[in-house]
């Protein structure tokens, strides 16, 4: 990461990857003071969730950046935005694999 004029900036590809689930990874790039927090999550073809993921303690954004995320709901092709309220919940799949840019403005 760097910074430039308070500035915050990395790259994707060279943010540390977790896998949390099989096929599943997250990238973080950003946590802010107050516990915000901005992710990418990249999810292989045939990935699931495992359980049900709870929005808590606030909501979660969601912006589709390629391939085709399924919310256990319906399918969210690239370009789709979804917000999910806090306490609201979903089962992230995706039959095609996607990678996600996620948003938690409140951790």
């Amino acid at each position: 990461m760097g910074g430039t004029a308070g500035y915050v900036w990395t790259a994707v590809d060279d943010a540390p990857v977790e896998e949390v689930f099989p096929g599943i990874r997250v990238r973080p790039l950003w946590t802010g003071a107050d516990g915000a927090r901005a992710l990418v999550l990249e999810m292989d073809p045939g990935s699931r969730w495992e359980g049900i993921d709870v929005h808590a303690p606030g909501p979660e954004e969601v912006f589709v950046v390629s391939g085709v995320f399924n919310d256990g709901d319906g399918d969210h092709p690239a370009g789709s935005f979804l917000h999910a309220p806090a306490g609201s919940w979903h089962i992230p799949q995706s039959a095609a694999g996607c990678r996600l840019f996620v948003f938690y403005p409140e951790g």
